[in-house]
């Protein structure tokens, strides 16, 4: 089984990074064993990073999810370097795009929901991109998952 990761790329400081790990591993314990990322900076890359210390212990595949080709440049230097990182753990890279265009973020979302049985999401607002991938996840049937502050 499948599963796609989306949030918000900035992260409230009470982010709760054992939530995530927990919600992570519950879903590779259900069964998932495949996660899509859409590698931005936030919640994408910390979710990333949780399942790179989940796949010493899980045999799991990491897909990275890829907007646009050269997408790390837009990322701060610190960011780049823990983007690289992480990227070297994934067993598949999957670009969508040559080039930034208008819409590739969607795009990628809508790739990474298509694909996944589950969506495991940090969501606070109901404008912008996890929002629109959550709206679109809800509309093709996929069971959601939240992750809370509480």
């Amino acid at each position: 089984m499948k599963c796609a990761l989306t949030g918000h790329r900035d992260l409230p400081e009470n982010f709760d990074v054992n939530k995530l790990y927990d919600a992570l591993e519950t879903a590779i314990n259900e069964g998932y064993d495949t996660f899509y990322c859409g590698m931005a900076r936030g919640f994408d890359l910390l979710s990333l990073d949780c399942l790179v210390a989940l796949s010493r212990r899980y045999k799991i595949k990491l897909v990275a999810c890829i907007p646009y080709e050269g997408h790390e440049n837009s990322l701060s230097f610190e960011t780049q370097k823990k983007y690289r990182s992480l990227l070297e753990w994934c067993d598949e890279k999957v670009v969508l795009y040559p080039a930034y265009c208008y819409g590739c973020y969607h795009a990628r979302d809508r790739y990474m929901v298509d694909r996944a049985d589950l969506v495991i999401a940090y969501c606070t607002r109901g404008s912008g991109g996890t929002a629109y991938t959550l709206r679109y996840a809800e509309k093709t049937g996929k069971e959601i998952r939240y992750i809370t502050l509480e």
